[in-house]
């Protein structure tokens, strides 16, 4: 039985639990969960928001009990800010290139309210404000520069729609202020520039560098392994895995 803490893994923008399956294939020893958000999906009308996001990451934190470490990527870094600390398990939060931002921050807040050229965005004012979704355009590029091809176009088959309420909402809460933290920086990143990893990894505890595009649990996922081994390991004692 693994001596680690439980390990919960929670994907980014249009992404679901799926995309995690090559990282886990290299973790079988150890309790491994996900969590499907729902702000993604491929019905516009049932999409949910960055709140209904950040309650099923605190459901799934909940019903482990016991010490927990959990990673966000990408967009997924948000609803584990905004519920990590009050859930009271978690040991470590972990940002795998993730938006680690602040209270009263959103997504677009990082960019000025501009949506960024590589979403594909689908308004519906008459529905209220911040209704839509949006899908990304070029995901070949962004997402999956290092992703060996074959993979990265069953994975660009499989992506969803995202809402637009999901990065338009504010954090009430941010985590990293009570817990301990990791940052992962992938240094060759299309989707989250490097100089952006670097300014929200200053806030985190430990930082670490993957030479990986945007989805190393795709293009390297025996590596994003090691390291996560690591940080479980630190943060129930102090020091890397003898496992690594």
């Amino acid at each position: 039985m693994s001596t680690f803490p439980a390990l919960v893994l929670v994907h980014g923008a249009w992404h679901g639990t799926w995309c995690w399956q090559p990282l886990i294939d290299h973790l079988p020893d150890l309790d491994v969960r996900t969590v499907a958000l729902p702000s993604n999906g491929h019905d516009p009308a049932v999409l949910g928001d960055l709140y209904d996001d950040a309650g099923a990451v605190a459901e799934a934190v909940a019903a482990i009990g016991g010490p927990t470490v959990v990673v966000g990527h990408s967009y997924g870094g948000c609803p584990v800010t905004e519920s990590a600390a009050a859930v009271g398990n978690v040991h470590r939060v972990i940002y795998l290139s993730a938006l680690m931002q602040d209270v009263g921050d959103s997504v677009l807040s990082l960019v000025g309210g501009v949506h960024p050229p590589y979403w594909d965005v689908h308004e519906q004012p008459r529905q209220g404000k911040d209704c839509g979704y949006f899908e990304v355009a070029e995901p070949l590029e962004a997402l999956y520069g290092d992703v060996e091809p074959h993979l990265a176009r069953q994975s660009v088959a499989r992506l969803g729609r995202q809402s637009l309420a999901s990065v338009t909402q504010p954090l009430t809460e941010a985590a990293w202020h009570t817990v301990p933290s990791t940052y992962i920086l992938c240094e060759e990143d299309m989707a989250i520039p490097l100089a952006l990893q670097e300014a929200m990894a200053a806030r985190a505890e430990r930082t670490v560098r993957l030479r990986s595009g945007h989805s190393p649990f795709l293009s390297q996922p025996a590596e994003l392994a090691r390291v996560l081994r690591d940080e479980l390991a630190f943060s129930i004692h102090g020091r890397r895995s003898s496992l690594a």
